[in-house]
Formats: C-alpha cells, structure tokens, sequence
C-alpha cells in the first residue's frame, strides 16, 4: 500500500484516507474498468457515512476519562489505620490530619460517586406490547463487479415468497458469509420484489450497477456444516447445461467433458450437485445432474434389452453367445474372432506366444461350435449406466508392481504392430502373456514358451473356477488368457501388455491389475485407405492362414466398429490414440506410460482403499 502524503504533524483520519485513496491508488491500476470501480466504492455517499460515524465513536472514546479507582475513600480510610501503629513523626502527623478533614473525605466520597457511575447512553426500553412473532429485516449490500452473485431463487409454492433456493458454494455471496438458503427476498435496490416473477428480479439484478442492495428476511439460520474431505469424481459422459431441460438455472450450471475431473463441492441437494473443474482457479461451483438422477435419466432413455443376433465370423470363428443378463449398452459378442497363430517374427526377433488374444473380425462364412465368456463382476455394474466414478490421485510407489496396460481396437487398426514395437524397443521392461490351451504339443514346441500346455479336463476345471480372462474353443481345443499369467508378468516387475475385448475389462478393472486402458483408432476413412494401401491383414481361407490385401469392406468394419466400442465403452478409455501414423502413435503411446509410470494419475479409488 502505498503511503499517503498529509500535512506535517497531522495524523489522518479515516475519512481523509478513504477519500485521498483512489487518487493514490490510480497509478497502480492498469484497467480504466478497475478504476471505476475503486472511484464509485470509495465515492459512496453512505460509506462516507458510516466512516463519519466511524470517527465519531472513536473520537468519544478516546476523549472519555478513565478513573485510576472507584473506591478512593477506603483506601484513604486503609491507609490511615496502617499509619496509626507507626511511629509517629511529622509528616505522618500531618498526613493523617489532613485523611481525618472533612473537606477531604467529602471530596475522596464525591471522586467515587462520580468514578462508579457509567455515563454510556442507554437505549430505550422495548416496549411490553412488541410483537415477538414479528420477522427481522436484514439489509445486506454487497458490491457487484463481473463476476456472477452466485446465488439461485426460486418462488415459494405455499407462500408465494421469493427465496434464496441454493448458494453456489465458492461464489460470490458465498463468500459474504451475508446470504443463506432460506432468506425471503423483500426488496433489490428499493424495488419490492413480492409480485415479481424470478426471471424479472433477475433482470433488476443484471441491470445493476455498482452495489446491489437486498432487503431480505432472514430463514432459519441452518447449523455450519462440518468440514467434509475433498471428493473427486471423474465423469464418464459429456454434459451440457445450455441442452438440460430439467436443470433449475442453466446460467448456474457447469459443463463438462467425459474424462473430466470435478471436485464436488457440495452433495446437499439429492438431484443437484455443486462441482467445478479439479485444479480450476476460479471458485464458484456450478450445478451438475447428480449421480443418482443422472442415472435414473439414463435408464429411462434405455431400450427393452433384447438378444443381439448371432453371426458367423471369420478367421478360425466360431459362434459367440451374449450373456444374457448384460445390459444393452454393452459390446454384443456377436462378431468375434480368434486369430490362434504359434509364433510371431519380426526381424528375426522371435515374439513366442505373440499374438494370443481375441480379435474383431466378420469375413470367414464358416460355422464352428465354440464359447466366448468373461467373468461378472459387481466393480463393474458402475460401467452400465456411466455417470461418475469417484477418484484420487495415486503415484505409483517406486518398486512396486506396474500397471497393467490393456489396448483395444477394431481388427486391423495395429494393435499388434503397437505391441511388437515396444517389446522390440525394450524386451526387459516389456512383456506380454503366454496363454494355455488344450491341445497337443507339437514337436518344435516347449512348454511355457509358445503356450502352457494343460489337458481338457484341467481346462474345463480352470474355466468353472474363473481363472480365465478370456477362452475359446476352436476344433476341440481350448485356447485362453489366464489372470494367472498375467500375475506372472507384472511379478517380474515388467508391464504387461494385453490386448482384450471390452467386456474383459470387468474383470480387469480392480485395485490388483489397476490397468491403463488405451484406445487405438483409425484415422478418417480417406486416410485409412492411404495408410492401409500396401498393408496385410491375416486371413482364415485356409489352416495356416494367410496375409490378404484390406478390402474397402474391411475399412467400413474398421470404422464402425471404432465408433462402436467409442460410444459404449469410452468412458472406460484413459486414452485414445489415432494410429495415422504407427511411427507417430508408438510415440505417443510410449510417451503415455512413461507418464503412467512416473507422474501421478487419477484412479478409482477403490483401488487405494482397502
């Protein structure tokens, strides 16, 4: 604060340094608005006002005598009985006459009198007829400038009253401390209020300048609510205020993104939460469909469930049964093929047990009776009808186990291309799963290297204790992805690389495997076509199987299917890379766990508490 300049030897009132203020101000103002505003707060007649009063309290204080005592007269009396036992000279001969005079002893007596009595004005008595029922008025003024009041009204179906029906928390009038939910509206800036819809007191408010004052009666003062741990809760689809029907004011609510994180700042209202966005500067929350409501909105919208169809698909296929009891917001496994290829090999770098999951595909006409299934389970009912999941911040500890790392795609987008170059660019900190099957070893084989070879039996058994991940049968064997593999990976401390169907990941998604979910899609079709013009993709004609140019058929599935698993899965996706260019999305993917590995990340926080 800069300092005032007065005259030598004068120290300034308050009033003086409230006027001479927005002059010493000004060259520190940069904004002609800001300006304004300092000259019309300052410049407020009733503020000049209430500082003149100010100065006159203070004045009457400072100027009013204190005495020493109050009782003057015994201790005159106390002393002169201390001084009878001494011994007598002089000067206490003469002190004790002149305590002992009447004259004194009257003045000692009037001193007290006067020391003892309060000469503070007093306020005149309330009268016995006042009515105790009768409502306080409150005056509150409060300073308007950009930035939104903060506050929501509403009219009182029972009484006719406009009141205060929320204050959003962080706001302005938060802030003031000087409004509460409750408060019946009375007056804004004089104008009664009691025939005046909301929609034109607020247009009384938006026409304002400077103060705003509200004459208001108070409500029931509600008791100060206890100081709550922050929640986070990220949201798992988009929302619009502007496009909400059922919201009570569109200006008061917050929009949002699905990945969004928000801080809920209050869950008071059942329907209606207040949140702002996690690490925004700006405090005032706004309103957000709560989790319960916004559910129940979502399940109006939903469809009776029905069966998908079922369809031959291509490439060693065979026919997948949709349980029946998933909601039909989930991927239907309807289309669904195994690519079953022994070994992989790159460069003459040997990828035993490569390319072992599950893929899309919808070419081959050939039916083969086999079994598609992944476990339930209650973690993921969230996931059905997805509206927000709560957070929290969580840094993976150094030396413990990574995360798992799950792509999904369409067929043909490059997943495996993605996984060979990271386990090419660094084999000792990446890895992917060795999967069982039932059938016999061939020769050129080893156990544990291309496959864990079990028999029939122990499969089916495995299978009905749920150790499967994902499992098929194709001619009579079983081939599948095991939890206890990847067990085996991430206990060696490397990230496992999986590549699942979408309905795995309910299974996947707990605090033991914590995965990174990344979507891999294809560019816009123009550019697929360029991308894919001398590419292959794995055909199932025959047993071996061979590499066939893409067909424009197979981009259309390609871009469906990406759309698809986007609009009912993506708000399990923590990121989605475009494969345009597969040197460009190995960067980006390599550059995404690496900050997974080393920077802190948002997860269920299921996941950090036990």
């Amino acid at each position: 604060m800069p300092a005032l300049a007065t005259g030598a030897g004068h120290e300034p009132g308050l009033y003086e340094l409230l006027a001479a203020l927005p002059s010493q101000l000004q060259p520190h103002v940069s904004r002609p608005e800001d300006n304004t505003f300092l000259q019309d707060m300052f410049g407020e007649r009733s503020l000049h006002s209430l500082v003149k009063i100010h100065e006159q309290l203070q004045l009457y204080e400072e100027s009013k005598p204190v005495p020493v005592l109050e009782s003057a007269a015994a201790l005159a009396h106390e002393l002169s009985e201390e001084l009878e036992g001494k011994s007598a000279n002089g000067e206490i001969k003469e002190l004790l006459k002149l305590l002992a005079s009447p004259h004194v002893k009257s003045l000692l007596s009037v001193h007290d009198t006067i020391a003892q009595k309060s000469y503070d004005p007093e306020l005149p008595p309330l009268p016995d007829d006042i009515d105790d029922d009768k409502d306080s008025v409150k005056i509150i003024r409060l300073v308007k400038n950009k930035e939104p009041l903060g506050a929501t009204i509403r009219r009182d179906d029972q009484t006719g009253a406009i009141v205060v029906a929320r204050i959003m928390r962080g706001g302005a009038a938060d802030r003031s401390g000087l409004i509460n939910v409750g408060d019946e509206l009375k007056e804004v800036n004089g104008i009664p209020v009691d025939d005046k819809k909301p929609e034109e007191i607020i247009r009384i408010l938006a026409q304002s300048q400077g103060a705003i004052t509200f004459k208001v009666i108070p409500g029931v003062k509600e008791e100060e609510p206890t100081t709550e741990p922050k929640v986070f809760m990220k949201a798992l689809f988009d929302y619009d205020p502007k496009e909400d029907k059922a919201i009570p004011c569109k200006e008061a609510g917050l929009a949002f993104k699905r990945g969004s994180v928000l801080q809920i700042m209050s869950q008071d209202d059942a329907t209606w939460w207040q949140a702002k966005h996690e690490g925004e500067a700006n405090p005032r929350a706004g309103l957000i469909p709560s989790k319960q409501f916004q559910e129940r909105r979502f399940a109006l919208r939903r469809p009776v469930a029905t069966l998908p169809l079922q369809r031959t698909s291509s490439l060693r296929s065979f026919t997948v049964a949709a349980p029946q009891t998933y909601p039909t917001d989930c991927v239907s496994l309807d289309d669904v093929a195994v690519e079953f290829e022994d070994a992989d090999y790159s460069s003459g770098f040997q990828l035993a047990g490569f390319r072992r999951s599950f893929r899309l595909s919808r070419r081959d006409k050939k039916t083969n009776k086999s079994m598609y299934e992944c476990k339930k389970s209650d973690m993921y009912d969230m996931a059905d009808v997805p509206t927000y999941e709560e957070v929290t911040p969580h840094r993976r500890p150094s030396g413990d186990k990574h995360r798992l790392v799950v792509l999904v795609g369409p067929a043909g987008v490059g997943l495996n291309e993605l996984k060979r170059k990271l386990l090419i660019s660094d084999p000792q900190h990446f890895s992917v799963t060795i999967p069982h099957t039932s059938r016999a070893k061939k020769n050129q084989e080893s156990d544990g290297v291309e496959y864990h070879f079990i028999s029939k039996h122990l499969f089916e058994t495995d299978i009905h204790n749920n150790k499967f991940i994902e499992y098929g049968e194709y001619k009579g064997n079983y081939y599948g992805t095991s939890l206890d593999s990847v067990r085996s990976v991430l206990s060696k401390n490397k990230v496992c690389l999986l590549d699942v169907q979408p309905p795995t990941l309910k299974l996947l998604r707990t605090a033991e495997f914590k995965p990174f979910v990344v979507l891999v899609k294809p560019p816009a079709l123009e550019r697929l076509r360029e991308t894919r013009q001398n590419a292959k993709i794995i055909s199932g004609k025959d047993d071996k199987g061979s590499a066939r140019a893409f067909t424009e058929e197979d981009f259309q599935e390609m871009m469906t299917a990406a759309q698809t698993l986007e609009a009912q899965h993506g708000h399990l996706f923590e990121k989605v890379i475009v494969n345009d260019d597969l040197s460009a999305a190995f960067g980006e993917l390599r550059l995404a766990l690496k900050k997974v590995e080393t920077e802190t990340q948002w997860v269920p926080i299921s996941w950090t508490h036990s």
